[in-house]
């Protein structure tokens, strides 16, 4: 039989020379083999098709398409002809990781950027886009001499200690280090501790300073980031195992924006598995204050770090709820940025409409000092954008249009009044229903290349996926072990996007666009509003408005629920657990978009009127 021969890579230009070396190949085999009574005919048709879908950069599923339109009986046809080549055609694609952003970019204010921009330039003025400086007021007292006094200091005062060299950085690095490593077996909060290079940094602040070269409030503070930014030299987990060892080359451009003002890495903070709750591949993050309980997630680390003064301050990430849950949870206070105003660049994304970069820290005025550092346009994040950020520890409460509603914690509630705050009723904010249902979506073309890797490891046919996008369960061969991402613990989070329909993701994308406009005409006579702490954490995921999380009281938190639910036992009628230990509970306050300034100071004069914040836990 004369052999079967495919078109030599560039030289072929249209469906129809593939199709005609095919065919021409195929009229001089078309006889069954004598001996296995095969039609060399078919079979050599679905062999040249294959081939020639590894040679010309199809994928083995459109092959496989062509093939089951009919084979080598529809040749003569046209139609059949245009579908085969085409499939065989198709240019290869370049591979996407997880961080290459799409080109369309989530704008959260309801008339668009520019006209954000416009309008801030008009109430504030084009100066109050400069980076604003953050005065660091004078330490006043006697300086600790106790190394835990020392570390559970505010960073706002440790900073006032380096600038009036009354403490060094080689000192506080060694505090908080000394402390990382003692109680990071019970709390599982660091994935990696990076004690060189620390001491390097700290050594290198220090040098600094005593040379009158001094760059600013974070200049020599020790800090923590989340686990899934980059960080040159050092792994980058993302919380899973699959990634543990993995080293990537370049660091994330907060890291390099607090590298930049004088602040010293010490540690690698835990996530959840791909950002999801606080169990990673060590086992579980710990609240500090209450060790039987979860530090809550995703910002485990951050959080159960800051809480225990493991370091001064330290930099989480929220999709949805992965700053505002964790803090809550561990007591601290933290910001949630409008969208845009921080630079993910150099951080896992999760999905690239969603995604927020915010500090986590033991004060609401230390949020204020390392937010002033980090925000701004980045060009490596499109979706990032400069606004005036003119933080007010003084700020005037009784002229700012605050809102109360029904469910917002009474004591927060009265706290506010008493410092001057002339709170208004408000009702419901907005909903649309499905505007939230593309997350998925985003989730899947994240993590593309991750899940082709792993449902080639499983042997799961991607292009099969059922509707709901959840695979089948399958039982392991005998003898082997399943997979880390085996389909019956496969995270829908990752899979269910790839089945969604472009046109169902377009439609839910103008549903949150509705929704980002009625959130615009509730706010508009707002400048911030309290509600229940956790029940604008979804909407707000699509609209991309802030919110400062502050404690405002301190008892044992609920079992079982949100910070302030009864301390029951269960539906099944088991014994309740035993009280957890008191602790910090907070509040939230949700701001009008790129009020990041306004909420900060409205929280830091509720808090500069309470000690909540200066508890600490038994450890």
């Amino acid at each position: 039989m004369p052999s079967a021969r495919l078109p030599t890579p560039g030289t072929v230009h249209t469906p129809d020379d593939v199709l005609d070396q095919i065919q021409s190949d195929l009229a001089r085999s078309a006889m069954a083999d004598p001996v296995t009574g095969v039609d060399r005919r078919q079979f050599m048709f679905y062999s040249l098709v294959a081939a020639a879908a590894s040679t010309f950069g199809a994928s083995a599923a459109q092959a496989q398409r062509a093939i089951s339109r009919g084979g080598p009986a529809l040749l003569s046809d046209n139609t059949a002809r245009a579908l085969i080549a085409e499939s065989l055609l198709q240019p290869t694609l370049e591979p996407l990781g997880n961080g290459e952003a799409p080109a369309m970019q989530f704008q959260p204010y309801p008339g668009g950027t520019g006209a954000a921009i416009a309008r801030m330039a008009r109430e504030r003025g084009y100066a109050a886009f400069e980076r604003s400086a953050f005065t660091v007021e004078p330490f006043r007292g006697t300086v600790p001499t106790s190394a835990d006094d020392i570390a559970f200091l505010p960073a706002h005062r440790l900073s006032a200690l380096i600038k009036e060299r009354r403490i060094t950085s080689a000192r506080l690095t060694d505090i908080y280090l000394t402390r990382l490593k003692a109680l990071n077996p019970t709390l599982l909060c660091a994935v990696t501790i990076m004690e060189e290079q620390a001491r390097r940094e700290a050594a290198q602040a220090d040098a600094e300073i005593a040379a009158g070269s001094y760059r600013g409030p974070l200049h020599g503070l020790p800090y923590g980031v989340k686990d899934l930014f980059n960080t040159k030299g050092v792994p980058t987990t993302w919380g899973a195992a699959d990634f543990q060892d993995r080293i990537i080359d370049s660091d994330a451009e907060v890291v390099v924006r607090l590298r930049n003002a004088g602040a010293v890495l010490i540690a690698k903070l835990s996530t959840g598995l791909f950002a999801q709750n606080d169990q990673w591949f060590r086992g579980r993050t710990n609240n500090p204050w209450n060790l039987t309980q979860g530090a809550s997630g995703s910002s485990a680390g951050p959080g159960s770090a800051t809480a225990a003064a493991c370091v001064a301050f330290s930099i989480g990430t929220e999709t949805q709820g992965s700053i505002v849950s964790p803090s809550i949870r561990n007591g601290v206070s933290a910001l949630r940025p409008t969208f845009g105003r921080v630079s993910r660049s150099g951080g896992m994304v999760l999905a690239w409409t969603m995604d927020r970069v915010g500090p986590m820290c033991r004060t609401v005025e230390d949020c204020a000092m390392v937010f002033n550092e980090i925000h701004g346009v980045d060009e490596t994040d499109p979706s990032t954008i400069t606004m005036p950020f003119q933080y007010d520890r003084n700020i005037d409460v009784s002229s700012l249009r605050i809102g109360v509603d029904n469910n917002a914690p009474k004591e927060f509630v009265d706290g506010l009044r008493a410092i001057g705050v002339q709170p208004r009723e408000i009702g419901a904010r907005p909903t649309v229903p499905g505007s939230g249902t593309g997350l998925n979506v985003e989730y899947a073309a994240a993590f593309d290349a991750y899940v082709q890797r792993k449902a080639k490891e499983i042997g799961l046919d991607l292009t099969t996926l059922p509707a709901n996008g959840v695979p089948p369960t399958a039982t392991p061969a005998a003898g082997t072990t399943p997979s880390p991402m085996a389909p019956a613990d496969w995270n829908p989070r990752f899979v269910r996007g790839r089945v969604t329909p472009g046109f169902e993701f377009l439609q839910q994308q103008r549903r949150r666009y509705m929704l980002v406009a009625q959130w615009g005409e509730f706010m508009k006579d707002l400048d911030m509003f309290v509600g229940n702490p956790t029940a604008d954490i979804g909407p707000n995921a699509q609209t991309g408005h802030p919110c400062v999380v502050l404690p405002y009281k301190f008892e044992a938190p609920a079992q079982g629920g949100g910070p302030n639910a009864a301390n029951t036992a269960n539906a099944a009628n088991r014994p309740a657990p035993p009280p957890l230990n008191p602790q910090p509970i907070c509040a939230v306050i949700t701001g009008a978009l790129y009020q990041d300034d306004k909420i900060l100071g409205v929280a830091h004069r509720f808090q500069a009127s309470t000690d909540f914040h200066t508890r600490r836990p038994k450890l």
